[in-house]
């Protein structure tokens, strides 16, 4: 990065400068001449940045301090002010995702003081940075691979109407170059929105992004997690620079090539399918589900398109990002034909793989997904009909969008255990026992709200109503079993904390801190840690064991190790004799609970059981999940 003003004798506070973004932004200050002093809640880390900066010829001094203590905030201040003198430029960059560390207003004035005003751009989010701040409550957690929804540029909230894919978004990155206006009110020109545009189509904010992601991935690599990204092929958006419908590139102060909106000989004319010729502005484009804002790309009448995404995939798998595989969104949908389809995702696969062997393929796709995990296209899938929804109708009665309920789903063993077997059926054993199993996701309620049994949306029912009467120990009953199936189990953030929402923008609410569930959060790292120390859990066989009116049993064994799950879903304590013979147990083997969840909480006590001829007779509390091992003597 490079800042072009001459900051010699002048003064730079940088609070949270001992995270990556402004560590970096703690640096420039300091390479265009300005003394920094760097302040953190983690003075190590602040030390690191100083140590660097000094042995760069810069002036800094690193101090420990919580910026939401007044007291030793204003402690530091006076070491400070008599070390480096009085502050000229203040970054604050500390807080995380706290309101209290948020402002409510884009420029400072002095009367800002008395009146008690927030102010630096009212943000609420930390992007990429702020999952690197908690990447010590992700490992305690247990996580063990971090899936990010899209991070590259796009103007949206969800980030699905991508804008340009070499670049990770400097909003979630790092912005260096950051002058121009924002849009008047009632303005709905984006031609205007001069600060948006300088954002996101300045190479230096683009380039410094795509650096700071490396360092980030390299950071989460070292603690021994891996990384998943986005990658939405099947369209694009209308922000696009190939497209450029808002005139966002022809309007940057760098250069680049005019869009396919904007003129017929644009070089990117045949990545879009366009059906009259009324340029310049030619809105008569195919768009996915005819959404004219997500321009569907037409792959089959582009060999440069093609070959572009392929290399996309291949850069982001590629040092010096290095991500760990890809995520694929509608991927069923990419291309006019199925035929293409499944001839692009061939060369997809063997491009990734040839880049990193190791990188996952994983698809989103609803419904029979057996065509594409035959070994040369997806590695796998996230895991809807074949978990999610069965999982769902079972323990909740809802539909996963909370659109519907049937009462005939609730607690019927012969749907769950019928929809399972089907779709496994249709996966084969390793694309199954990798998949994503997830109970929430952006794009569906959260599971906890489906708890309440209430059919609507957000915009009819309000924010609120999704919080209403929801049973967390039916949700409990929902992460065993996600902990116990065969599968990979993915925790949509904030469910551990008891987040609510009804679907999409509702699921996207922030992470409660200093409002989390704290049984729930104790809960979810016992069952984590429950299925990282059972191998049986991660690699065993499956086989049903029991079926009755709200009650499911099944069983994961090798041939050494057993695990039988037990769930009753009823309002009534009941008793059952599950067949545990058939998981490989012997007739009078021993088995012991490792956990199990009730109306109240759940427990890790131990409690054993003796088989008699392979039957396990065990007494069940209403509305609890037992999860039972072979007895290791």
């Amino acid at each position: 990065m490079v800042l072009g003003t001459d900051l010699t004798g002048k003064m730079a506070v940088v609070t949270g400068a001992g995270g990556i973004l402004c560590g970096m932004f703690a640096r420039t200050l300091a390479r265009a001449g300005a003394a920094v002093a760097l302040l953190d809640i983690n003075l190590e880390a602040a030390e690191e940045t100083a140590r660097d900066i000094r042995e760069a010829g810069g002036t800094a001094a690193a101090y420990g301090v919580d910026v939401m203590d007044k007291e030793m905030l204003e402690s530091v201040h006076a070491r400070v002010l008599a070390r480096l003198g009085p502050c000229d430029i203040l970054i604050n960059g500390a807080g995380g995702n706290q309101a209290r560390a948020n402002t409510s207003k884009e420029y400072f004035e002095m009367g800002d003081i008395e009146a008690d005003v927030a102010t630096f751009f009212d943000m609420e989010y930390k992007g990429v940075q702020g999952v690197l701040d908690k990447l010590d409550y992700l490992s305690e957690l247990g996580i063990e691979v971090i899936y990010f929804n899209p991070l590259f540029v796009s103007p949206s909230n969800h980030k699905y109407d991508i804008q340009d894919y070499d670049y990770i978004d400097p909003h979630f990155g790092v912005i260096v170059k950051d002058d121009g206006e924002l849009l008047k009110e009632g303005d709905q020109n984006n031609t205007n929105a001069t600060r948006y545009i300088n954002r996101v189509t300045s190479k230096g904010n683009l380039k410094a992004s795509n650096e700071f992601f490396a360092k980030a991935v390299e950071q989460i690599h070292s603690r021994g997690m891996k990384v998943i990204i986005d990658g939405v092929f099947n369209h694009c958006g209308s922000f696009n620079k190939w497209m450029d419908r808002e005139h966002i590139y022809s309007s940057s102060d760098d250069d680049y090539a005019c869009g396919a909106y904007e003129k017929y000989e644009s070089p990117y004319h045949s990545f879009f399918k366009f059906y009259g010729n009324q340029w310049p502005d030619n809105g008569s484009y195919d768009g996915w589900w005819g959404h004219d804002t997500l321009p569907k790309l037409n792959y089959e009448d582009s060999d440069t398109l093609e070959k572009y995404i392929i290399d996309i995939g291949k850069k982001w798998v590629s040092p010096p990002y290095n991500v760990d595989g890809w995520r694929l969104d509608v991927a069923a949908d990419l291309g006019y034909s199925k035929e293409y389809n499944h001839t692009f995702w061939k060369k997809f696969r063997q491009a990734v793989k040839e880049a990193n062997p190791e990188a996952i393929i994983l698809a989103e796709n609803y419904g029979d997904s057996y065509d594409w995990l035959q070994g040369d296209e997806w590695d796998t899938i996230m895991h809807y009909d074949a978990f999610m929804e069965p999982v769902t109708w079972f323990l909740t009665g809802m539909e996963k969008h909370s659109d519907e309920m049937r009462p005939d789903s609730l607690g019927n063993p012969d749907y769950f255990f019928g929809a399972m077997h089907h779709n496994m059926a249709r996966m084969g054993g390793q694309s199954y026992s990798i998949s994503m199993n997830e109970l929430s996701n952006h794009d569906h309620s959260r599971f906890l709200t489906r708890t309440n049994h209430i059919v609507g949306r957000v915009d009819k029912l309000g924010s609120e109503v999704a919080n209403q009467n929801v049973n967390k120990f039916v949700f409990m009953e929902a992460v065993i079993i996600q902990m116990t199936w065969p599968g990979a189990p993915t925790v949509y953030y904030g469910d551990e904390a008891g987040v609510c929402g009804f679907t999409d923008p509702d699921n996207r609410r922030t992470y409660p801190w200093g409002h989390e569930d704290k049984e729930l959060i104790d809960f979810h790292k016992a069952a984590i840690k429950m299925h990282k120390e059972n191998e049986v859990l991660r690699t065993g066989s499956y086989k049903q064991l029991y079926s009755a009116h709200n009650v499911i049993a099944y069983g994961r064994f090798t041939s050494d190790d057993a695990v039988i799950v037990v769930v009753n879903n009823g309002e009534d304590e009941i008793r059952v004799n599950i067949p545990a013979w058939e998981t490989g147990l012997a007739m009078d083997d021993d088995v012991e609970q490792i956990m199990v969840t009730f109306e109240g909480g759940y427990s890790t006590d131990r409690q054993g059981y003796r088989l008699k001829d392979g039957i396990l007779n065990i007494g069940l509390r209403k509305t609890s999940a037992t999860v039972l091992r072979r007895l290791r003597w």
